[in-house]
């Protein structure tokens, strides 16, 4: 996540532009009006179960019906309790972290919840390690004991950022007598104790949440009924848009939407423009079955791929090239792919593939999600690579929910996939991505890259880690699992009736649902 946050509010109407993000705070009324708050996304819940999914749109969804022991303020980057009183590490070791339950907390079933909830929770996640979940965001987490009020995590070694992960969705506590220890619950129902109970749910298509009225913690407002709709591409959420069928939408609306609402928007739209941790990369598969295998084949392809033409092409410049792992605005970023491939290289990726001696042209799959920007941005990639003669690319485009589980079972040789960081901190877009038994599920490991992660992880003092940061990127740059290709602003567009939607997001990975009201 940022290591601060930068918005930019912009707000049509007739004359006023307002810049920070307190000018609409003052025009909300307390007027009785309690019909829902329609907001559009195309990121869909790939599963109601916190156990069963790491995607942007699952957790969003659990951040505003499941606790956590520990959350995210707006802007903030240090968490704070939420189902939690206080939490610390035991020591100076960094090796044990407990944390003492709030004893007012109830599930919406009535349960009330307790610390072996939360032993159960973290336990059950770890132990069903399904393909899409987040059970690989704990790689040093080796035992939880319940005792009273008192939650206590063994580590295996030194982690500063494990306050930062019990914050996230992988966090979520559930009732241990309605979610089975040994498998996904798959009834779409939710028994959670966040600030919002789920009354209704149609898988892909829509979800009814209310205000919690027993919710206990960190939030101190109450929001207003929300009605999430989801759709499947990002043309049909801007269709919903123009038909006024949403009255917010955020991720993702077109780029060429975006584009033309920059240069005139309309008067009863308002648009939140912030700096985003969003990123995209092109994954390789290395298994040892697929052309990806072969380090030369990643290298020539990094020497390749011409980032400028991709941002300004299929996103129309509302995204950013990207040359490093880390993003801009995080510790440790780097230029690490620009100083290893400055310029877009035929003759160099020919030399690379020659002197491996690999056969050309080299045929391989490249998997993204089904949606027109992202086949959009796969045809830039084939004609990038197939103008060099090198290869040959057949382009597979899946719906979100099975492309995840195809890229996770080798699949591809080659996909590209969104990445929203976890946490606000640089782990997390280096131990998920690149550490061994990563969430990218695409057997990539470097005993060199896993021992750089985890001397990052021992300081406190995070700018401490910035150099090693930089070397598990100049390895990434030398190995090539991936290839960074951009990073994008985050835009929320609402209408003039609804207050609050400049909250929304921040880059936590924590959907504010509860900041929307009516004017």
């Amino acid at each position: 996540m940022r290591s601060a946050v930068r918005l930019r509010i912009l707000i049509t109407c007739g004359v006023l532009v307002v810049a920070g993000i307190g000018g609409w705070q003052l025009l909300p009324s307390d007027d009785v009006r309690s019909d829902p708050i329609t907001v559009g996304t195309t990121d869909e819940v790939t599963s109601l179960d916190p156990a069963g999914a790491y995607d942007a749109g699952s957790w969003a969804m659990y951040s505003n019906v499941f606790q956590s022991l520990l959350t995210f303020k707006p802007g903030f980057t240090t968490p704070v309790p939420d189902a939690a009183k206080n939490c610390r590490f035991v020591g100076s070791k960094l090796t044990t972290y407990a944390c003492t339950l709030r004893d007012d907390l109830t599930f919406s079933n009535g349960h009330k919840i307790t610390a072996d909830d939360v032993r159960f929770s973290f336990e059950r996640m770890m132990s069903i390690k399904t393909d899409v979940g987040p059970a690989p965001l704990f790689p040093t987490l080796q035992k939880v004991v319940a005792n009273g009020q008192k939650v206590t995590f063994q580590l295996s070694g030194r982690d500063a950022t494990f306050p930062l992960k019990l914050a996230t969705g992988a966090g979520s506590i559930v009732d241990h007598t309605a979610y089975s220890a040994k498998g996904l619950r798959r009834d779409n129902v939710v028994d959670g104790s966040g600030p919002y109970v789920l009354r209704e749910y149609r898988p892909g298509v829509s979800a009814r949440l209310e205000p919690n009225p027993n919710y206990r913690g960190a939030i101190a407002k109450s929001g207003r009924p929300v009605i999430v709709k989801y759709f499947k591409e990002s043309e049909q959420l801007a269709e919903a848009w123009r038909a006024k069928q949403v009255d917010v939408t955020h991720r993702q609306m077109p780029p060429a939407f975006l584009d033309k609402l920059n240069e005139s928007a309309p008067t009863d739209t308002k648009i939140t423009e912030a700096a985003s941790a969003e990123i995209r990369n092109l994954n390789f598969n290395v298994r040892p079955d697929s052309v990806m295998a072969e380090k030369a084949v990643r290298q020539a392809v990094a020497a390749v791929v011409d980032r400028p033409a991709i941002t300004t092409g299929p996103y129309r410049s509302t995204v950013e090239p990207l040359y490093s792992l880390i993003p801009q605005g995080f510790v440790g970023h780097s230029t690490a792919f620009y100083d290893a491939y400055p310029e877009p290289s035929t003759s160099r990726a020919k030399k690379l593939l020659r002197s491996a001696g690999v056969d050309t042209p080299v045929k391989f799959t490249l998997g993204h999600r089904k949606d027109a920007t992202y086949a959009a941005e796969a045809a830039e990639l084939k004609k990038q690579l197939e103008e060099t003669g090198l290869f040959e690319v057949k382009v597979v485009p899946v719906a979100w929910t099975e492309f995840q589980k195809d890229y996770a079972q080798g699949k591809f040789d080659a996909y590209t996939v969104g990445w929203l960081p976890d946490f606000p901190d640089s782990d997390s877009f280096t131990a998920p991505l690149v550490g061994t038994d990563n969430t990218l599920h695409n057997k990539f490991s470097s005993a060199a890259i896993d021992s750089l992660i985890a001397s990052t992880q021992q300081y406190s003092d995070r700018a401490r880690a910035t150099e090693d940061f930089k070397a598990i990127q100049d390895e990434v740059a030398k190995e090539v699992p991936l290839v960074p290709l951009w990073q994008k602003k985050d835009y929320v567009l609402s209408t003039e009736e609804v207050a609050g939607s400049q909250y929304l997001s921040d880059g936590t990975g924590i959907w504010r649902l509860w900041e929307l009201s009516w004017i």
